[in-house]
């Protein structure tokens, strides 16, 4: 496939996801079967920046897909601290840079606080969903780089028992969904049954009300012919990633795209050894990109995106692949 069209492209972006930065010696994940580099996390995300920088096409904007700092960080108090010494680095960043949020970012800081936080990057937005401000908003919003295409951030975690008080209806509603398939006393605990194993603490899943914004926006969309490239933090394809990693109602959000034909791709973190796959029955892209976090100190991992009419080009660094997107 041509990574090397004779035009140049429309605009370009950056995508990197789970740097997961904390000031502590390396560790392992959840099931102790991989490292966890935190502390060279912040090396790595540093060589994406400098590499966007020095670049000769300056990316008009960066996704940051989420987990931005490690949950261990609220442990040690540093929540704050930990979140300044990663946005420095943001400081020499050549473009906007979009924020989503995961499942770390609750880890660290409320709903409501992180409404207040420079990683609410909605003031970037062209369109995003009313609601009462405060701990029920939802932190979603759509943008548009260049005529004819459209990128819509998602809240995976607007149903989910994370950054919210335990007073709070919505922390209720997700707590009852969650009971109904995990039994477990940790709910971080995947349930037994493999298709069920997505029904832990550290997902989450999209309100109705989010879904209803989303068919309003992609109808626009199909109606003004523009292509919709939709990101958030937790993958919705059973394809591209692990099972225990999608969205609570994965199946509702992939349902919304399949009744769009405006939208050619969707980008996703939170499995931090990526995936990829294609929709053959719409053609939509499903990218989860690999994760900052458990990158060895002496690779990368983050990649630039380059946008032409028919196609969007991924040039990878370190663990992330290069890829074409065909455009149906």
């Amino acid at each position: 496939m041509d990574l090397c069209p004779q035009h140049p492209p429309l605009f370009t972006f950056g995508v990197i996801a789970d740097v997961q930065y904390a000031d502590i010696d390396d560790g392992f994940n959840f099931t102790r079967t991989r490292k966890r580099y935190y502390r060279s996390s912040l090396q790595l995300l540093k060589n994406a920046l400098k590499s966007w920088s020095e670049s000769a096409v300056k990316p008009d904007f960066i996704l940051q897909l989420g987990d931005l700092i490690d949950g261990f960080n609220k442990l040690h108090g540093a929540s704050q601290r930990a979140l300044d010494t990663v946005l420095r680095e943001f400081g020499s960043c050549p473009a906007k840079v979009h924020h989503v949020w995961g499942n770390h970012e609750f880890y660290n800081f409320s709903r409501s606080e992180l409404m207040r936080s420079p990683l609410d990057s909605s003031l970037y937005a062209d369109w995003r969903p009313r609601g009462v401000p405060g701990e029920d908003d939802i932190y979603a919003y759509q943008f548009s780089p260049f005529p004819g295409f459209t990128f819509v951030v998602l809240d995976a975690y607007d149903v989910s028992l994370l950054g919210r008080q335990q007073s709070n209806k919505q922390y209720n509603n997700a707590m009852n969904l969650i009971r109904l398939y995990n039994k477990n006393e940790d709910l971080n605990c995947p349930p037994g049954l493999q298709c069920h194993s997505r029904f832990t603490m550290f997902n989450g899943g999209f309100s109705q009300e989010q879904l209803d914004w989303l068919d309003s926006v992609l109808s626009v969309a199909h109606e003004k012919q523009e292509r919709v490239t939709i990101v958030s933090h937790l993958p919705v394809h059973p394809d591209c990633t692990d099972p225990v990693c999608l969205a609570w109602n994965h199946d509702d959000l992939l349902a919304m795209i399949r009744s769009h034909s405006c939208v050619v791709c969707y980008m996703a973190g939170h499995a931090h050894d990526g995936g990829y796959c294609l929709d053959k029955d719409t053609g939509v892209h499903h990218l989860t990109v690999d994760g900052v976090i458990e990158t060895h100190p002496d690779s990368d991992a983050y990649g630039t995106v380059s946008v032409y009419p028919d196609r969007m080009v991924l040039r990878g660094n370190g663990k992330i692949m290069d890829r074409v997107f065909l455009f149906s």
